[in-house]
């Protein structure tokens, strides 16, 4: 079964969290894919990313790159896998059939939006019930606690 981390934004945007939890992901040298619900919003963070510190660089593509294969992080708003990742981040409430093919799937939800936090419940709910591993995550003044 594959681990489920549900993250619980309450402090800072998806935009301040997301480049963080990218970076330790390519830190540990590990593969992801950044899963949204639209093809405009795919590109828009595959361009933000670019830009979002001045000091960082994460290297990333997205369909109109192409060669996802090459691309330690792949943006997109299609349930595929063309980098062969460990890792799942789910965002803007995208949904995957393929769970079970990610070590590790992060659920990132806007604290502030209530039906974002209604959906988390079901897709807690709905994990558990399909026996996966789950951590609750939420912002605090000192980072991310469980």
């Amino acid at each position: 079964m594959s681990e489920i981390r549900f993250y619980h934004l309450t402090r800072k945007r998806l935009e301040q969290a997301l480049p963080e939890l990218l970076e330790k992901t390519v830190e540990r040298k590990w593969r992801a894919v950044v899963l949204t619900d639209s093809q405009q919003r795919a590109e828009y963070l595959a361009q933000f990313l670019w830009t979002y510190r001045g000091d960082s660089f994460l290297p990333h593509g997205a369909a109109r790159d192409g060669g996802g294969e090459n691309q330690p992080l792949w943006i997109t708003d299609k349930d595929e896998n063309p980098n062969g990742a460990d890792v799942l981040f789910l965002i803007d409430g995208a949904t995957t059939q393929s769970v079970p093919s990610y070590r590790l799937v992060c659920e990132l939800f806007d604290g502030n939006n209530e039906q974002a936090v209604s959906l988390a419940r079901q897709r807690w709910a709905a994990y558990k019930n399909e026996s996966h591993t789950l951590s609750y995550w939420k912002q605090t003044e000192k980072g991310w606690e469980k």
